[in-house]
């Protein structure tokens, strides 16, 4: 099973549908209430049932953390999700440079950070 995290910065109703519809097959993905703490949905990627979790109000109310989990995902890492939805959403994104582990210090753990300026590891504050 693979999983992608990222996190999209001031996401807008209809637009994380929009973009993975561009991806998945059979997309259902119910984002009606944007103040809704989580929305689930679900899509297909090469016959391969897709999970969507989208958690809004992540690091401080800006950014909504989104998981795909599935057999198949449509990108091999978070950082390829992260450009290509930086790329369909033209808002920032951020994902992390290496896969966290349960107990790993966080204080210093560089983000990678896609925007208008590019592509920069940062510390997330």
């Amino acid at each position: 099973m693979q999983d992608l995290e990222i996190y999209i910065r001031d996401l807008a109703p209809g637009q994380l549908s929009a973009w993975l519809a561009d991806h998945l097959d059979q997309l259902t993905l119910d984002e009606s209430d944007p103040l809704a703490p989580a929305m689930r949905g679900t899509g297909f990627y090469r016959g391969c049932r897709v999970a969507i979790s989208a958690y809004a109000g992540a690091f401080g109310k800006r950014y909504s953390c989104l998981v795909l989990e599935g057999e198949s995902l449509p990108w091999s890492s978070d950082l390829t999700c992260a450009r290509s939805a930086w790329r369909s959403l033209e808002t920032e994104i951020r994902c992390s440079q290496s896969e966290w582990q349960e107990g790993d210090a966080v204080e210093d753990e560089k983000w990678w950070r896609l925007d208008e300026r590019g592509e920069q590891l940062a510390v997330w504050n």
